[in-house]
């Protein structure tokens, strides 16, 4: 079974939500609608939640995963919530951050702990976002560590939304497979 409960909190999946056969989704982990959880990826909402908004895509062999509460290190621990309309590539790893809308998270980029993700961000396949880090809206982001390159133009803006849209379209195709 790929949807799965544990201590008691059994994901919810949101309406016209796509999840693969192959994705595994644990614990306290909410959707929002037509989202797409693509194959072989991990949402494990076991010692904290993972919120993710309307049409997100989470892609291929990504890894989402939180922090505990800690109450000397973090209390509270780290939650992961992900915004609206937010592509997340291949092979990403999320854990415990925060994403606002409209983003777009490149194959194999790290976000970490504490890490906080304004509106409209470009992050680049393989930039390391570090704990606490704060971006902010309208730029990319590259590199390991990850620094802020340039503004996005409103081209690179809209595409951020046309690649969001691209993906509930996908995933109706694979929901009327």
């Amino acid at each position: 079974m790929n949807i799965r409960p544990f201590k008691n909190h059994l994901p919810e999946i949101g309406q016209g939500t796509y999840v693969d056969d192959s994705a595994v989704v644990i614990g306290q982990v909410r959707t929002g609608s037509d989202c797409s959880i693509w194959p072989n990826t991990t949402l494990r909402g076991d010692v904290n939640w993972i919120k993710i908004g309307n049409n997100t895509s989470i892609q291929d062999g990504s890894v989402l995963h939180v922090t505990h509460d800690h109450p000397q290190k973090h209390p509270g621990g780290f939650p992961l919530t992900i915004g609206n309309q937010v592509t997340v590539g291949h092979n990403v790893i999320l854990h415990g951050c925060s994403i606002e809308d409209n983003c777009l998270i490149g194959m194999g980029a790290i976000i970490l702990d504490g890490a906080h993700i304004e509106k409209n961000v470009f992050i680049a396949a393989g930039a390391l976002i570090s704990p606490n880090k704060q971006l902010e809206s309208g730029f990319l982001y590259v590199g390991s560590p990850a620094k802020k390159l340039r503004p996005l133009t409103d081209e690179e803006i809209d595409a951020l939304q046309y690649s969001a849209d691209h993906y509930v379209r996908l995933k109706n195709e694979y929901l009327k497979a």
